[in-house]
């Protein structure tokens, strides 16, 4: 009979005993013998902390104690890098202080036959047993010194040592078993009214529900984000598929009609084989949304803890719902939210409209103050308007949405990206995205945020946790995709971030920040890929600020000076029609080299707050500046001095 060798699961990695092999969502990841041990013994210990005198006991003999300090310490770095995991904002790997390591998710226990013809004798499993293994390594054991006995006596021992291990590994199955992580995700609600002006509803509940589950329980349960759920609004995929592609077991549907001053919902929870778990249908006035949602969500978070975890798990109330905010408001905020959410000009400016009539309607709406603080922000980037024109009004929303309630996870996310954008305040917006994380862990959106303020300060293995992690929470948003390709190009990763970029256009042809692949292929020389793609995204109406400026500076950047000059003049003259922020001037006239013309808007990006100084210490674009004095002042002034 086979011998079973445990299978560990935690997150998106899989870590396989009988062939001491570590996959990532079915991809091997290359580690080397002293990590992998060390990883096994911790996932071994789920949830309790593993001493370092531990580690060497297990894996070092005491006669290297000097070795076992810096091998103890490159083996637990080289495993923080390989599952992207960082020590001063662990995911994984957790550092008790004066005491060891703690793996911080909960994990599954699996079994499988362990690799070979036929069955295997106990002893020969033995020696796939990575405890044991080191054991015999670290002795210095060679099986040619010793005699027949003494190796019988010895792998006697040995099984022994393997049976106790076994059931070491097989014991904790059952705790870990109901501390996992359930998945969920929160499907458009269909509107079922026939008028498509109503979608707002739908989509409204929608959000509000993902952010209300989102906080109910995040050690155990995940939410999937808005984005990617979206894409399935008024999809005919199967639910298996969804499951597949969104890798989670439950799913909840929904359908909105309404008609005159009546409002139906009706819901269902399922897993992803169609079985239905729960359903109810709500008739209310169109007044009860609010309460609707309520209902809702405690109803759900009920049927997943008795169902699924054995108990119940209080679910907070929803900012509109604490605030008793009054229907009329709320409904102009589900429009504003909606018209966000589409990420552009005109929409953005409706949805400034929308929000500030919903505080008009009920001044003390803390979440619509925060929604509007995210709008302000957006716009700031998305127009290429001055910075000085949006966020003074960020500011002022989001300071008092906390005013009226301190724990909006949006508002101290707005917080940040002003103190990181507006203020190069580093300290306060990192401060504000672990504020919004810890009041949401499933906020996509400030894991995504904060992954780009760490990028910007050189926290490389740390940016690439966190976007990994809006990447788990938010799997088909394209913005999180791309800007993980932004990172790799920061990082010097040039290929990689090419591919990168390449599966966001796969995904989307269309996405607009899919076009800078340019930057990484300009890195490259591959300069005939770069003109094509720009002349692929050449804006119909021609009138795109930051795709001029792109086009002078790569135009210059590859010896095209006449093509850059005209680009250039065509930046000058949009920024006589209607001022322009001067960070769009300074990309312009980095491609022509003209160092003066470059210092004067370096200088004018500083004075009038423009965001592209955020990238001065990681952007290549800079290099050629990096060892004038000029250049070492300014990154001094906005925190951003290299180390």
């Amino acid at each position: 009979m086979a011998v079973q060798a445990p299978i560990y699961r935690f997150d998106v990695y899989e870590l396989r005993l009988g062939t001491r092999r570590l996959f990532k969502q079915g991809i091997r990841l290359k580690l080397r013998p002293q990590p992998f041990r060390i990883l096994t013994t911790l996932v071994q210990r789920a949830g309790d902390a593993v001493t370092r005198e531990e580690l060497r006991e297990l894996l070092w003999s005491k006669e290297t104690f000097v070795d076992f300090e810096h091998g103890l310490n490159t083996a637990i770095k080289e495993l923080r890098a390989i599952l992207n995991d960082s020590a001063s904002a662990p995911r994984y790997i957790e550092t008790v202080p004066k005491v060891g390591y703690r793996i911080m998710v909960p994990v599954d226990i699996t079994e499988s036959a362990l690799p070979g013809s036929g069955s295997v004798t106990p002893t020969s499993a033995i020696s796939e047993f990575p405890a044991v293994v080191a054991v015999r390594e670290t002795q210095g054991w060679h099986l040619q010194s010793f005699s027949r006995s003494q190796i019988l006596l010895a792998l006697s021992v040995f099984s022994v040592f393997g049976v106790v291990a076994y059931f070491a590994w097989w014991h904790p199955v059952h705790s870990t078993q109901a501390n996992a992580r359930i998945a969920l995700a929160v499907l458009p609600f269909e509107n079922l009214t026939g008028d498509a002006g109503q979608d707002y509803l739908g989509d409204g509940l929608t959000e509000e529900l993902i952010s209300q589950l989102g906080q109910m329980d995040p050690q155990h349960l995940g939410v999937i984000a808005r984005t990617s759920v979206m894409h399935f609004k008024n999809s005919h995929d199967s639910l298996e598929e969804i499951g597949r592609t969104l890798q989670v077991q439950y799913a909840l549907e929904g359908t909105v009609r309404h008609a005159s001053d009546q409002l139906r919902v009706s819901v269902q929870l399922v897993d992803m084989k169609g079985h239905a778990l729960w359903s109810r249908e709500y008739d209310r006035e169109n007044s009860d949304l609010l309460t609707i949602q309520g209902e809702i969500a405690r109803e759900i978070s009920d049927e997943i803890s008795l169902k699924l975890r054995g108990s119940k798990t209080a679910v907070p109330l929803t900012a509109t719902q604490a605030n008793q905010v009054t229907n009329e408001a709320h409904d102009l905020y589900l429009r504003g939210t909606y018209s966000l959410n589409k990420r552009n000009v005109p929409e953005l400016q409706h949805a400034v409209l929308y929000f500030q009539q919903a505080i008009a309607k009920d001044p003390n709406f803390a979440v619509a103050y925060a929604a509007l603080a995210n709008s302000y922000v957006l716009l700031g980037g998305y127009s290429g308007g001055l910075q000085t024109q949006y966020m003074p009004k960020a500011r002022a929303s989001a300071l008092r949405a906390l005013q009226l309630n301190g724990n909006l996870p949006e508002a101290h996310v707005a917080l940040a990206v002003i103190a990181q954008k507006y203020d190069w305040d580093w300290q306060t917006a990192e401060n504000e995205y672990r504020k919004a994380i810890e009041l949401n862990p499933n906020y996509a959106t400030a894991h995504h945020w904060y992954a780009e303020d760490l990028a910007y300060m050189g926290r490389f293995d740390e940016a690439f946790a966190e976007s990994e992690r809006a990447r788990q929470i938010d799997p088909l948003s394209l913005i999180i995709a791309a800007d993980r390709g932004v990172i790799l190009y920061y990082a010097r990763r040039y290929d990689e971030s090419i591919k990168q970029f390449n599966i966001v256009r796969e995904m989307e042809p269309t996405f607009i920040r899919g076009q800078l692949i340019v930057y990484p292929q300009l890195e490259k020389h591959l300069y005939p890929e770069v003109l094509k793609v720009l002349e692929q995204e050449r804006p119909a109406d021609g009138e795109s600020p930051w795709y001029w400026a792109s086009m002078a500076y790569v135009c210059g950047r590859s010896g095209r000076e006449k093509e850059a000059h005209n680009a250039l003049e065509k930046v000058k003259m949009l920024n006589q029609h209607q001022p322009l922020d001067p960070g769009i001037l300074l990309w312009a006239n980095l491609g022509t080299g003209n160092r003066e013309q470059i210092f004067y808007w370096l200088d004018k990006a500083y004075s009038q707050h423009s965001n592209i100084l955020t990238q001065l210490k990681v952007d290549p674009a800079f290099d050629s500046l990096r060892a004038d004095p000029r250049f070492q002042q300014l990154e001094q002034r906005v925190g951003l001095a290299s180390n």
